[in-house]
């Protein structure tokens, strides 16, 4: 059981992280000036963005808010899914979909 919670907080993460970096860039804000207007250290953006780590709640609301979305855009393509018994999970929608573009460092 462990695992699979594991595993859920991973996806949960990615697709945080991937909707954060699609907001961020769509507004044209770099990590720098989302860390300076959230006031939060840019490596954590960077890390939240890569999945490898999730903000807390106020932490993304301050996101939404500097880059002027709801929180509901943020989590777009993760909900909740009822529990059938006591333990309830996350569904995330297609990760293809929610994929950012990596910008091309070629010539």
């Amino acid at each position: 059981m462990g695992r699979r919670v594991g595993l859920e907080r991973e996806q949960f993460a990615r697709c945080f992280g991937i909707n954060l970096a699609k907001a961020r860039n769509a507004a044209d804000v770099s990590q720098d000036e989302l860390a300076f207007r959230t006031s939060t250290h840019r490596t954590a953006i960077s890390q939240i963005e890569r999945g490898l780590s999730l903000p807390g709640l106020d932490s993304a609301m301050r996101f939404a808010a500097a880059l002027e979305m709801s929180l509901d855009e943020l989590l777009a393509g993760i909900e909740w899914q009822s529990p059938e018994m006591q333990i309830g999970k996350f569904k995330i929608s297609n990760q293809e979909e929610n994929e950012p573009q990596r910008p091309n460092n070629e010539g």
